[in-house]
């Protein structure tokens, strides 16, 4: 997973497969809870489970001194060596364990990489890190997957994802199992990629996360010494709605 495991076949056609991802709109989401929160924007700022680097190279662009943490090499391998990432500073850590060399002004976290931790005890090391590492007020800033998202929009459905250009062609066949007794949905992703002869490769991932309600959240924040500033729908601070598919969640570090 993007945040504890490698994601192997995944990782070189991630960014195809998430091109229609605003990352600057959610950069803007992420300086405008900067200028609601805080009495300045932070210098020093934290990617927790980074991916490929998208949110660290924009966040870096807009002059924050960045450090992206991801437990996949595969994830990181694309990060440092298909984009330029010149002061950047990339650790290969499971979200988990992280350790920093001193503490940031803001934590974000992307791309429901919160989801991916199956057990509350999990997410309650990872708030207890994110607290550990902020400044005094410093802010954590994430994102998950709603009840409404698993329950409706991952369920027991089947999509195609596709990404054609001049140069290759991805497909991506992904199959949902959701349990809503325990919580977890299971994802069976089959991958084909083009190749410069014009043949395919196929390869097969299972990933799998785990839905948590805003209330499981709220709790376990506020028992890792962090407080919620705010719950949003959408990179407008647009309220939550029964329907909304993600939560965008501001807690901030009570020291």
């Amino acid at each position: 997973m993007k945040g504890c495991e490698g994601y192997e076949a995944l990782a070189r056609v991630y960014d195809k497969l998430n091109a229609e991802i605003d990352y600057e709109k959610w950069a803007d989401f992420f300086e405008g809870c900067f200028d609601k929160y805080l009495p300045e924007r932070p210098s020093l700022v934290l990617d927790l489970a980074c991916g490929t680097g998208r949110m660290t190279r924009a966040l870096s662009k807009r002059g924050y001194d960045m450090i992206g943490v991801d437990g996949s090499s595969d994830m990181l391998s694309e990060a440092m060596y298909s984009y330029n990432s010149s002061g950047i500073l990339y650790l290969l850590q499971d979200m988990r364990e992280f350790e920093l060399y001193g503490t940031v002004g803001a934590v974000v976290c992307c791309l429901d990489s919160i989801n991916y931790l199956l057990d509350e005890k999990d997410v309650e090391k990872v708030f207890s890190l994110v607290h550990n590492y902020l400044d005094p007020n410093g802010l954590f800033i994430f994102d998950v997957n709603s009840p409404y998202k698993f329950e409706n929009i991952y369920s027991s459905n089947a999509y195609i994802l596709e990404d054609e250009d001049e140069n290759s062609a991805v497909y991506c066949g992904w199959q949902n199992e959701y349990d809503k007794d325990s919580g977890i949905c299971d994802f069976y992703l089959t991958l084909f990629e083009e190749d410069e002869n014009g043949s395919y490769i196929r390869s097969d991932e299972h990933q799998r996360e785990r839905c948590y309600t805003l209330k499981a959240l709220t709790d376990m924040l506020n028992k890792s010494g962090m407080e919620l500033l705010g719950a949003f729908s959408n990179y407008d601070f647009g309220e939550i709605k029964e329907t909304s598919d993600r939560f965008y969640i501001v807690a901030r570090a009570k020291k």
